[in-house]
């Protein structure tokens, strides 16, 4: 972006020192404002990418967290905001690691664990930062969720309706949040080659009939790259998606098309 895109301040990526979250935050910093990255055990991976951006001339922070924790939430908010003044978007791509498990399979304890943090996390950023927002004078949300809701990927299940359950809420914060000038979009992903996906890659889990399979499905055939995923979010962080708001862009090469 050739001119300026977003107000003072800085976009807070919960979940940034990821793989996917990484390229969030780079696309932010290209696009010219400040980044207020969170991590949950890679400090020194948020730190390390921290000291990048600011090498592309912005501010940069890095702040631990895990979303599940309301207290540590308001607290990291709280930092975030002392540091760059502001918060104009908040960004949520952090998530529970995906076991592939069909739906019958899945075992109550992870069910209970993974809704307690991400979704109840969710929730607990969304409270953080509402008030926040409002007394800013506005700003956006931007979700990570899964392509998953376009075709269910089987086995996929404990990624996927958690998320669904996020997308009520994101829904919600935009009908009942645009007075305040806030705005709340999701970024469907796809199959991304960060991550999660190069994880289970390497413990077997995806083989190449998995691979055949699946790139049935898409329309383009290859996987999706991470910068793709922030070019995404950022637009809909920036004031050219000003009316823009409760809506998905899936960067999923066409599944479920």
């Amino acid at each position: 972006m050739t001119q300026k895109s977003f107000p003072d301040g800085a976009a807070l990526v919960i979940g940034g020192s990821g793989g996917v979250g990484q390229a969030v935050c780079r696309e932010f910093a290209r696009a010219g404002t400040g980044v207020a990255i969170t991590y949950n055990k890679k400090r020194e991976v948020a730190e390390k990418l921290a000291t990048e951006l600011r090498g592309l001339g912005v501010r940069a922070t890095a702040h631990q967290l895990t979303i599940g924790d309301a207290a540590r939430c308001e607290a990291v908010l709280e930092e975030a905001a002392r540091e760059h003044q502001r918060l104009h978007t908040i960004v949520v791509g952090a998530g529970t690691f995906a076991q592939q498990l069909l739906l019958s399979e899945m075992p109550r304890e992870l069910w209970q664990q993974v809704i307690d943090q991400d979704v109840n996390g969710f929730f607990n950023v969304m409270k953080a930062a509402v008030p926040r927002l409002r007394a800013w004078g506005g700003g956006s949300f931007v979700h990570l969720g899964s392509a998953g809701h376009l075709s269910w990927p089987e086995r996929d299940g404990i990624s996927v309706a958690p998320k669904a359950a996020i997308e009520a809420l994101v829904t919600g914060i935009a009908r009942e949040e645009g007075r305040h000038k806030i705005r709340a979009n999701t970024v469907l992903l796809g199959v991304i080659e960060a991550g999660m996906f190069l994880e289970l890659t390497k413990q077997g889990v995806f083989d190449e009939a998995w691979v055949r399979e699946v790139h049935k499905n898409l329309a383009l055939k290859r996987w999706g790259k991470p910068e793709e995923v922030g070019h995404a979010v950022v637009f809909l962080a920036s004031d050219r998606a000003l009316y823009v708001t409760g809506q998905r862009i899936a960067v999923a090469g066409g599944y479920g098309l």
